[in-house]
């Protein structure tokens, strides 16, 4: 007999006499067929789970090393802060505030004037608020010579509130060797605390 002949005579209501090797393809056949439904069925949705927790766990390990990093540098970044404070403050004070607006400018016009220099211009101009200081621009036009002019605007660097020197033209005046520098010259105040 052949394989094709003992196939066909195979009881299907029987399979307890079916000869072993068929017997044992048939259990082969089942168990596959189980594990692959088991697999299709239970083990997928698991697997997607599985991935989706992995991908909350990096993101989890990641949130941690941020914040481990931040616990372990605490003491150095409140020192910083301390730091930056004290900074802040220091340039703060260097804000003249409303009433030492006045001798500030004072200030400017009298080291124009120990430079030696000839004022054309000293007008002040509308001030422009900001969200923590107010800038107080002056116009100035000045005559002298090249030693005069960087002696002022060292001066001006010099002095002690901030004062900053902005839009500086110099042109020659005739050919004595004059200069004349047009420039603004702000100066900041700091916003009255309400």
């Amino acid at each position: 007999m052949n394989l094709v002949d003992e196939i066909k005579n195979l009881d299907p209501n029987n399979p307890g006499l079916w000869p072993l090797p068929f017997q044992i393809g048939l259990c082969l056949i089942l168990c596959a067929a189980l594990i692959f439904a088991g697999f299709w069925f239970h083990v997928r949705d698991q697997r997607d789970q599985l991935a989706q927790v992995q991908a909350k766990e990096m993101e989890y390990k990641q949130t941690f090393e941020t914040k481990q990093h931040k616990a372990a540098n605490l003491e150095a970044l409140k020192q910083q802060m301390q730091e930056m404070k004290q900074s802040f403050g220091d340039m703060l004070r260097q804000l003249p505030n409303k009433t030492e607006v006045a001798g500030l400018i004072v200030d400017v016009s009298q080291t124009g004037l120990a430079a030696g220099l000839e004022f054309d211009l000293f007008k002040p101009l509308k001030e422009k608020p900001s969200e923590f200081y107010t800038e107080l621009p002056i116009n100035i036009a000045v005559n002298g010579n090249y030693h005069q002019l960087a002696e002022f605007i060292s001066g001006i660097a010099e002095l002690p509130r901030i004062v900053t020197t902005h839009a500086i033209k110099i042109t020659r005046v005739g050919k004595t060797g004059g200069l004349k520098m047009s420039a603004i010259v702000k100066t900041y105040r700091a916003l009255e605390e309400e």
